[in-house]
């Protein structure tokens, strides 16, 4: 994933997959399987929501820093034409009253 690109992910949570273990042997938990379960479930559920939850918002910033750009480029490019639209008139006017009072001195002679 980059910020050009993102992929949807669809993640089960519940049920839990069992791992299959090479053992054969049963686990032997203490306390009971139960309690650790009922222990550990809403901790992995919190961190898995709130990992989803930081990846939504890291995507979030990354779109809204793409878009600054091309903004950011689009009105450096709009800065660059307005400055060269008004240097041209600028340049036409002083031209242009150049024009005048070389006129009005030849028309005095």
């Amino acid at each position: 994933v980059t910020v050009i690109s993102s992929n949807l992910t669809t993640k089960r949570l519940i049920p839990i997959e069992k791992v299959e273990s090479e053992s054969n042997e049963p686990y032997i938990f203490e306390p009971s399987a139960e309690y650790i379960l009922s222990t550990l479930l809403p901790k992995y559920l919190n961190i898995v929501l709130y990992q989803a939850i930081l990846d939504n918002t890291a995507s979030e910033h990354a779109a809204r820093k793409t878009a600054m750009k091309s903004a950011t480029d689009n009105a450096e490019e709009l800065v660059e034409g307005l400055t060269l639209q008004f240097n041209r008139a600028r340049q036409a006017a002083i031209t242009q009253e150049i024009a005048e009072i070389v006129s009005g001195s030849l028309a005095q002679q």
